[in-house]
């Protein structure tokens, strides 16, 4: 025997024996035998002794390399990936939610109770998306929009109020057709119209600049409506002979027909307080558009000069040091200026 070993198999078990020292094998084999049959109580016999050096061995057969150590059975088990896992339970009797378990962490089904509705007070909507401190919409605060009647009032009074509104507007229509008479007693052919004359002026208000302590969006409303009551009554002149008084008077009779025909409200009320402000001359915005109202008619009256080859004195000498606000009295020396250099051209 060389000291090599020979695997006799016994059905589950396995036994070395040496190997026969005239087989002298490449490699390390496995000689496969069928286990022996035996009577009740023989001995089993050696392997070596059932196969002699003369005797063919049934099967030889090479292993293979013998495989890496293998991880102990009984060692931790793999770490499973993180997964979220929402378990889905009857929801407990009072009604709560069911909580979705965090990466990692076995679900927990608790009931969560849902916040009371709030009831936000006039004029305050809830911020959408942004939750507060107890998980309800943030309230924010906002100035409450004014009544719109077209869209808040039923549609009966909606359609009364566009009728109201497009009765208004048709009134006001004749600013556009009424000829100022002033140009029209110098015989002015194609003079502008009331509309014409309310217009530039709110220009001049509108390209004014920033005065101090002056609301320029103030004044070019009061320029828009300061003689809006001629729509009725007319453009009443020095030359008609009538009262300061009584023009005031039917021009206020007017303007309150006016505001009916509008259909009363907020708007009518600022049209009357407008109105007002610039008849009683009570504001520094009254006095800019009372200049306004001066310039504007000077330049006009070198414009048909230059159109018309007229000499209109009788606009220049009514309006010379009447002019309130330091603009005014700039604005009419300019428009003087020029008037004095054309004629000394012509001269």
């Amino acid at each position: 025997m060389d000291g090599r070993m020979i695997t006799r198999r016994y059905g589950m078990f396995e036994r070395m024996h040496p190997w026969p020292s005239d087989r002298t094998p490449s490699s390390r084999a496995v000689v496969i035998l069928p286990t022996p049959s035996r009577g009740k109580g023989e001995e089993r016999r050696p392997a070596a002794a059932a196969y002699s050096s003369g005797d063919p061995i049934p099967l030889i057969r090479s292993l293979p390399p013998p495989p890496p150590p293998q991880a102990p059975i009984h060692s931790a088990p793999r770490a499973l990936p993180p997964m979220g896992v929402t378990t889905r339970l009857p929801a407990p009797p009072g009604g709560g939610l069911q909580r979705r378990a965090p990466r990692g962490i076995l679900p927990a089904s608790l009931p969560v109770e849902r916040p009371a509705r709030r009831r936000l007070a006039p004029g305050v909507r809830a911020a959408s998306g942004i939750p507060g401190p107890g998980g309800s919409p943030v309230p924010r605060r906002t100035t409450p929009a004014p009544a719109d009647a077209a869209a808040a009032a039923p549609p009966s009074a909606a359609a009364s109020s566009a009728s109201s509104a497009i009765d208004f507007l048709t009134l006001c229509h004749r600013l556009k057709t009424t000829k100022r008479k002033g140009w029209i007693n110098h015989s002015i052919k194609g003079p502008e119209s009331i509309a014409d004359h309310m217009y530039r002026m709110a220009l001049m208000a509108l390209i004014a600049g920033d005065l101090p302590a002056v609301d320029r969006e103030r004044c070019i409303k009061i320029a828009i409506v300061h003689d809006i009551a001629e729509a009725i009554v007319g453009d009443i002149t020095p030359s008609d002979g009538i009262p300061k008084a009584e023009k005031s008077r039917r021009e206020q009779k007017a303007l309150n027909e006016m505001c009916e025909v509008l259909g009363g409200g907020p708007i009518a009320d600022e049209i009357k307080e407008l109105w007002e402000e610039y008849e009683n001359n009570s504001s520094i915005e009254a006095n800019l558009v009372k200049d306004f109202d001066k310039v504007e008619m000077i330049l006009q009256a070198l414009e048909y000069e230059k159109e018309h080859g007229k000499v209109l004195d009788e606009f220049f000498l009514s309006t010379a040091g009447k002019f309130q606000t330091e603009i005014g009295k700039s604005w009419a020396a300019e428009v003087n200026a020029r008037r004095e250099q054309r004629c000394g051209k012509q001269k």
